[in-house]
């Protein structure tokens, strides 16, 4: 409906009690009903297409509410305007008194036109560049931008947009290692460049769980064995022997986190590295050197089906610190992992069933909004409301499994819900 609206009619709404978007969006089509005629009906018109959604911003304090709500029309002036005035007749959301007033009807088209005048002129003075680039400098140019957009500071060591905010955060080494982990949609990481562990680093780990991620070689262990000195650490991954974090590609950087293993299990190690191959089953340990029988191999830790580093707001703890039961292969399974057992969080999986992110409940509607690839199945351990299942329609979502559903105003067609209790032993239809 954007790209063919006209025109955008603005309203501001005040209740005498505390009401939701969803108690706006009822009174709304409740109280216009049939006021109009049936060519003018607000329920055919959002069908019809000529009305777009109608969204709804409001707000509650000291026992009253205010919002904002705007919607979109393709109807022409007369109409949009007499609609307008409709609205203006609402007196009660939900159970309280309230009042509704049109502030403004938006001329889409005009503000567009500035627009397209305004960037003229900005393209007249400055697109018209007479140097040639090749393809190739013009992607990699865009993609160093972006990943040098993402990357912030935090007590003036280079890291992610979410590592003051987040409960998990990744310890590498150095600038170059922030940008690949954000270059594959990890940005909680921060960088100790150096083997001297900064102070903001040290007291960022007593307070957050802490994954240790470090290059294979030795200056990755001397970073471990000091960082273990000034801080906590919760979990350490390695790059394979040899490389760097910031040489590895999608596959190997995924694979080294899904592989980490608890501190606790390597502290007593001369050679964590190997301790961590041998534990994840990558590498066996060296014999023992007396004339005892030599120890078994540790029994691999079977990882969670998504590294806990594959968000920006990823819990690194995730992971069991001993052997974790088998990955969830169905969605139902998934479902039971995240609903059923009460986790509080949120889980998007492909079309295949893979995991592509994972969060705590309450930020699901952000999560999805910000994901680049849309998720074929949403599992939430939280009650389902209108706001996210109105993003969920939007982005072509097709399925969500919920601990319970709220009250709806409308159900998208294109997208099937179920509550957690209502889903038989067996995947959901």
């Amino acid at each position: 409906m954007e790209d063919t609206a006209k025109y955008l009619i603005h309203a501001d709404v005040t209740a005498d009690g505390v009401v939701e978007r969803s108690d706006v969006v009822g009174a709304i089509f409740g109280q216009t009903e049939g006021l109009l005629g049936d060519e003018l009906d607000l329920r055919d018109l959002r069908q019809s297409g000529k009305v777009g959604r109608i969204d709804v911003e409001i707000s509650s304090s000291n026992g009253t509410s205010h919002g904002h709500l705007t919607i979109a029309t393709g109807l022409d002036k007369v109409e949009t305007a007499t609609l307008a005035a409709s609205l203006e007749t609402i007196t009660r959301v939900g159970p309280c008194r309230a009042d509704l007033e049109v502030t403004e009807i938006e001329d889409v088209r005009a503000a567009k036109r500035r627009a397209v005048v305004d960037r003229a002129k900005e393209l007249l003075r400055t697109g018209f560049d007479d140097s040639v680039m090749s393809s190739e400098e013009i992607l990699a140019e865009v993609r160093q931008y972006v990943r040098v957009e993402d990357i912030t500071e935090y007590g003036g060591l280079p890291a992610g947009p979410r590592v003051a905010d987040s409960d998990a955060i990744v310890v590498v080494e150095g600038r170059a290692d922030v940008l690949t982990l954000l270059k594959y949609g990890i940005k909680n990481a921060i960088a100790v460049e150096g083997t001297n562990v900064p102070d903001a680093v040290a007291d960022l780990t007593r307070e957050r769980t802490v994954t240790a991620f470090l290059d294979g070689d030795r200056g990755g262990e001397l970073i471990l064995e000091e960082l273990s000195q000034v801080g906590d650490v919760d979990f350490v991954a390695f790059a394979p022997a040899g490389t760097s974090v910031e040489d590895l590609d999608h596959h190997q950087l995924f694979a080294a986190l899904r592989n980490k293993v608890p501190y606790d299990a390597v502290a007593e190690t001369n050679t964590p590295r190997d301790a961590v191959a041998a534990t994840d089953g990558s590498a066996t340990p060296a014999p023992a050197v007396d004339d005892a029988p030599a120890a078994p191999a540790s029994r691999p830790v079977v990882p969670d089906a998504a590294p806990t580093c594959t968000s920006d707001d990823a819990d690194a703890d995730e992971e069991s610190e001993s052997e974790a039961e088998p990955a969830p292969e169905t969605v139902y399974e998934h479902a039971s992992a995240v609903v059923r057992e009460g986790t509080d969080r949120v889980r998007f999986l492909d079309g295949a069933g893979e995991i592509l992110e994972e969060a705590d409940a309450g930020e699901a509607y952000d999560v999805l909004e910000d994901l680049d690839e849309v998720p074929t199945t949403v599992l939430l351990d939280a009650i389902l409301g209108q706001r996210l299942l109105d993003l969920a329609a939007d982005r072509g979502v097709e399925r969500i499994v919920a601990r319970s559903l709220g009250q709806f105003t409308k159900r998208p067609v294109g997208v099937r819900i179920h509550a957690i209790d209502d889903v038989a032993e067996r995947p959901p239809d």
